[in-house]
């Protein structure tokens, strides 16, 4: 077993739910070599060419992670994990929101703006025979058009994306998204706690809702406010100075301060945390990947391992 690979711990905890071969385009590769592989990328920033080969054919292992990137397997995955440590009660729903920003290299650029036309005339369950590791061909899942469509925002130092976040009070990632890197931290806040979704391991539905929520600033406005009061939220987000004079300035009619709690502000710090253990994937801290739905694959399987080895 080389650095960072998968333990048998670690193994045995994703296997029983990896995807199985539909039979249609031959046996595929052990699933544990190829995430061996993909991790090793993700931790290093290697190009996948230059995957060493212990990992077994670069393309095999770029592949199986693209495919599982546009199908949402990585994302399963990661939530599976979170469902057996919410069953354990190993999760600290105390959750604090907040965002990065990533430069984007060069290769990033240039991603094509329409499907190829073998892969449009196809359609999403198209399957490419190309020998006994090939793997389903996805369609196009939403995006493109350009770098916008990407997740590229333009900067005065080049392309950036903004890897919005969600964190347990154990500085895990709990939800993830990808915008361009000028896209603003509050329109994106909604989405970011809507898809907090950890299923729970008997029945019953997943559970979405945190036991208390803490943002900075860049969160404090009425309608992220709004949407935390009605679904019953605690949350903990200082006030801007200027809204501060603001309600000042109306005297009794500019209603009450927001309730701040400054002990549970003082636990934001696990965001940032979960940042950092995040941009320790070189992968993840510099953008190598074209396409957007590539990429948050990549941030995903970064989040699954800091799940496992947690």
């Amino acid at each position: 077993m080389g650095r960072g690979d998968l333990t048998d711990a670690e193994w045995e905890r994703l296997r029983p739910f990896l995807p199985v071969s539909n039979r249609r385009c031959g046996r595929w590769r052990d699933h544990r070599q190829v995430i061996d592989g993909i991790l090793h990328r993700v931790r290093t920033g290697v190009q996948w060419r230059d995957l060493p080969e212990r990992f077994g054919p670069w393309k095999t292992v770029y592949e199986r992670h693209r495919l599982w990137s546009a199908d949402g397997t990585w994302e399963r995955l990661l939530q599976h994990v979170q469902a057996a440590a919410d069953a354990a009660g190993e999760i600290d729903w105390d959750i604090s929101v907040d965002s990065t920003i990533v430069r984007a290299h060069q290769h990033a650029a240039g991603a094509r703006t329409q499907p190829s036309p073998a892969l449009a005339s196809k359609g999403t369950e198209a399957v490419e025979h190309q020998g006994r590791d090939a793997v389903p061909e996805p369609g196009r899942p939403p995006g493109g058009g350009g770098a916008g469509g990407e997740g590229l925002g333009r900067s005065r130092g080049g392309f950036t994306s903004k890897i919005h976040l969600s964190a347990d009070g154990r500085c895990r990632p709990l939800s993830l998204i990808l915008t361009p890197g000028q896209r603003a931290d509050c329109t994106q806040f909604t989405f970011v706690v809507e898809k907090i979704r950890v299923p729970r391991s008997g029945p019953g539905r997943p559970r979405k809702t945190p036991g208390s929520l803490a943002a900075d600033k860049a969160y404090s406005n009425g309608p992220c406010r709004d949407y935390l009061r009605r679904r019953g939220i605690r949350h903990t987000i200082p006030e801007k100075t200027d809204s501060r004079a603001a309600r000042l300035r109306k005297g009794s009619r500019g209603g009450r301060p927001p309730g701040f709690d400054e002990e549970r502000y003082k636990q934001r710090n696990t965001v940032e945390r979960a940042i950092n253990k995040l941009k320790h994937s070189r992968a993840v801290a510099t953008r190598y990947d074209k396409r957007g739905y590539v990429y948050l694959g990549t941030i995903t399987a970064a989040a699954l391992a800091i799940w496992l080895r947690t």
